[in-house]
């Protein structure tokens, strides 16, 4: 097996099999926590909702938490013929959608939050894989154009979750089973297209307690710019976090729509929403290549995003809601591009833990989606129920992720 950074340039052909199966993953992920659990949620335990679906992402969220960085090591010490990364993508597609199952079947509130906390385990094992992917197969040359095409990915996700759901509402199960079905067979494709690296079985001793526990740390005094790069993710992510989890509250309790609405009004804001980043992903991470520039983008990029959500937090009307939603696509379509390009060049060891070290990066996305169901109950109980006041919070939070990035020396 070849340890060294990959210096052939892949095909269009692969990147776009690549880029359906990442976006097939977040279809199966993102469609409930947009939308279906929330009004799972809801259909069970009417009163409270709103806290209920507070415990059961923010739960949720510490077990991806836990579960990136845990599979994305033994993702790097598995030995199978089948290839390092190919066995826990397929094997986290299917148990995530076995725990959706549960999750529809419930009958109450600890038993969807069973089902989610397994399924974010499950679905956090193929995203550990299909990451690692960047850097096993991409050279760094390519990263850029690469990255801003699976930019584009989540956002095509959350609209095509939404859109589905507004079709086949009616039905709790094909809510939950139709996007994991459609993730499913995208991901079996890039199974089957991809030539896996190879892990020997007299290479590598069998991970023990010892390398479990290690795939949760990395020293930031010996790796900086890897460490600054993790918090000026953590902060820009613990803004969005606010902007998809409340979304469904906002449209009902601030601008004053029937639940009824809230499937197609969250669709229309998310086709928005990512119409925006597929321009600015596609657009910047290309350009990111040319220049051979990582970090003025981020920079730029989180600044657009914070002023997005503030626009948001100052509107009273639905019209305003899209544009703040247009102007802080713009703003993640430039950073998820150019960022993960980045961080795929301060990995503190690329050849031979990048699913580790990017599991680990991973926890900057999964720790804001515990945090916000806790912090925003809180905000919202300061300011008197007041969304206003938890989206301008998002937005300093998000504008703080362009200060952080800066201290960053060794990617331009």
């Amino acid at each position: 097996m070849s340890r060294t950074v990959p210096v052939a340039r892949v095909s269009w052909p692969f990147i776009a099999v690549y880029a359906l199966a990442y976006t097939g993953v977040w279809l199966a992920l993102l469609t409930p926590v947009l939308v279906t659990i929330a009004l799972r949620v809801r259909q069970i335990t009417p009163a409270n909702a709103a806290a209920h679906l507070s415990l059961v992402l923010g739960v949720g969220a510490v077990f991806a938490l836990i579960g990136n960085p845990l599979f994305g090591r033994l993702s790097d010490h598995t030995t199978s013929r089948w290839g390092m990364r190919r066995p826990w993508m397929v094997g986290g597609m299917l148990s995530g959608g076995a725990s959706l199952l549960i999750i529809v079947w419930a009958p109450n509130l600890p038993v969807v939050l069973l089902g989610w906390c397994l399924a974010q385990l499950a679905f956090n094992a193929v995203l550990a894989a299909i990451v690692a992917l960047l850097p096993d197969q991409v050279p760094v040359g390519q990263r850029g154009t690469v990255a801003g095409v699976l930019g584009i990915c989540m956002p095509i996700g959350q609209v095509g979750g939404t859109f589905l759901v507004q079709f086949i509402s009616s039905s709790v199960l094909l809510m939950f089973m139709l996007p994991v079905a459609i993730g499913f067979a995208a991901v079996l494709l890039l199974a089957f297209v991809l030539e896996d690296r190879t892990l020997p079985v007299t290479h590598v001793a069998p991970p023990g307690v010892a390398d479990l526990i290690e795939s949760f740390r990395v020293n930031p005094r010996r790796n900086p710019d890897f460490a600054w790069a993790w918090l000026s993710r953590f902060l820009l992510v613990t803004g969005t976090a606010f902007l998809t989890t409340y979304q469904p509250f906002y449209l009902v309790d601030k601008l004053g729509y029937a639940v009824s609405a809230v499937p197609h009004l969250i669709f229309t804001s998310m086709l928005v929403h990512s119409s925006m980043v597929v321009i600015t992903s596609l657009l910047t991470g290309r350009i990111s290549d040319v220049l051979n520039r990582r970090k003025r983008f981020v920079v730029v990029a989180a600044a657009a995003y914070a002023v997005g959500l503030w626009v948001i937090a100052g509107t009273g009307h639905y019209s305003g809601f899209l544009l703040g939603m247009a102007i802080s696509g713009a703003g993640q379509g430039m950073y998820f591009a150019t960022d993960l390009a980045l961080v795929t060049q301060v990995l503190p060891n690329h050849q031979l833990d990048a699913a580790k070290d990017l599991g680990i990066f991973n926890i900057a996305n999964a720790l804001p989606q515990a945090l916000a169901p806790a912090l925003g109950p809180a905000i919202l109980a300061l300011s008197g129920g007041d969304y206003t006041w938890l989206y301008i919070a998002a937005g300093a939070l998000a504008l703080s992720s362009s200060f952080a990035i800066m201290p960053l020396r060794s990617v331009r």
